[in-house]
């Protein structure tokens, strides 16, 4: 069990950088934040969490970190997204963790728990439906309608500059508020720190990680006013999930850990302790 702090971890020959707050011998939980945002995203959540006897693990994840931005959208396959997270929970010391993710943290959150259950305790996602429940309701036209920009996103080169360019007026238009918003532009609103979040997406279809169903028990928080993920996915996530589950929906938009912490952390706090 990890007594001391970690401010960064090694993989893949990158560096990544993490927040490890809350008690030394705490639960450990590990949380991932969603594009566009970072591990500040947490910052309201955390101390609910540390309260509850929680520890937290929050890092800036592959092409968010400035140590962790490699070229090329092959370095962003689901597959290097999950081993990333592994090789956060060896950095922790601890044989099994929990998983808390938002956006693409929770379908990273999803993927990690369905290929590798024995490190795995639980998960709770925050709007993210599991990504084979995702893949399905993508043929109705709700989902589509609502994920359009992903194949927007496919184009090269354009998208991160367009995104740089109108980053306060984009993400304000989708209820992401002011305080966040100007926290996330300093980081990213530029084309470069954009490049490999903006990977994520483009690296989807080359991917070679399966999404199986998950066994360990697990938890969807959903927001019903989500602009992103509707409720066809939200719904079939069920489907997905052999071990315990929950499924909560709330009256909220899709940047829950911003705008409902008291929610996320009494979601997590209840699975993990379940």
């Amino acid at each position: 069990m990890a007594t001391s702090r970690i401010t960064t971890f090694e993989h893949d020959t990158l560096t990544f950088d993490v927040t490890d707050e809350g008690p030394l011998d705490g639960v450990p939980v590990l949380l991932l934040h969603g594009f566009p945002t970072d591990r500040s995203s947490w910052h309201r959540v955390t101390p609910l969490l540390h309260d509850a006897g929680l520890r937290t693990y929050a890092p800036d994840q592959r092409g968010y970190s400035a140590g962790a931005r490699p070229p090329g959208r092959a370095a962003y396959r689901l597959e290097h997204l999950v081993a990333d997270v592994i090789a956060l929970a060896d950095a922790t010391g601890h044989e099994r963790v929990h998983l808390v993710g938002h956006d693409w943290g929770g379908a990273v959150a999803w993927l990690t728990a369905g290929n590798h259950p024995d490190r795995i305790a639980s998960v709770t996602s925050l709007s993210t439906p599991h990504p084979a429940a995702l893949r399905r309701a993508s043929h109705s036209l709700e989902q589509a309608a609502r994920s359009w920009y992903i194949g927007a996103f496919q184009v090269p080169y354009v998208p991160q500059r367009v995104l740089a360019a109108g980053f306060r007026p984009i993400w304000s238009a989708t209820g992401l508020p002011r305080e966040d918003l100007e926290r996330y532009a300093a980081h990213l609103a530029h084309a470069d720190a954009l490049t490999g979040p903006v990977n994520w997406y483009r690296a989807m279809r080359e991917s070679h990680v399966r999404a199986w169903p998950v066994s360990v028990p697990a938890t969807l928080l959903w927001g019903s006013r989500d602009v992103a993920l509707g409720r066809t996915a939200a719904e079939l996530t069920r489907g997905f999930v052999t071990g315990p589950y929950a499924f909560i929906e709330i009256d909220a938009g899709h940047w829950l850990p911003e705008t409902e912490p008291e929610a996320c952390a009494a979601a997590a706090i209840d699975r993990v302790k379940a």
